[in-house]
């Protein structure tokens, strides 16, 4: 498991619910390169083994750490502060967008999303920070 050089942007997923894993590596994984990780544990060993995407999507709520704890640990690196995280999840409060806004994500999607939305904001965050986006 790990990025190739094939020179589409990497995406990181961490979801731990097989039928999202699909939905979402199909539908990007046109275009992007994809990786996905049930867990927020085990992506961060992911990140730290030298895998670094261009972008992570995880899931708000996932087994031993949830998104919000691995927004929150890659945001206080200095390694890894930089790559951008779009959080999903169910839970679709206000006070729940902004603490994992205020926490470091980037953006914050509620399931059940349109794929097509999801993509629109993953091209925005990656012309933002000058990675290559799928046509």
């Amino acid at each position: 498991m790990g990025f190739s050089n094939s020179g589409r942007s990497k995406i990181l997923i961490i979801e731990d619910d097989n039928y999202m894993q699909l939905i979402m590596k199909r539908f990007l994984g046109k275009a992007y390169e994809i990786e996905i990780c049930p867990s927020a544990l085990e992506a961060l060993t992911f990140l730290q083994n030298g895998n670094i995407p261009d972008l992570v999507i995880s899931d708000l709520n996932t087994p031993n750490l949830s998104g919000l704890d691995f927004v929150q640990q890659i945001s206080s690196s200095d390694f890894f502060k930089s790559i951008p995280v779009i959080i999903v999840s169910g839970e679709d409060s206000s006070e729940v967008r902004i603490r994992c806004l205020n926490r470091g994500a980037d953006d914050f999607v509620v399931k059940p999303f349109n794929p097509a939305e999801l993509e629109a904001r993953i091209r925005a965050i990656l012309r933002r920070i000058g990675k290559p986006v799928a046509v």
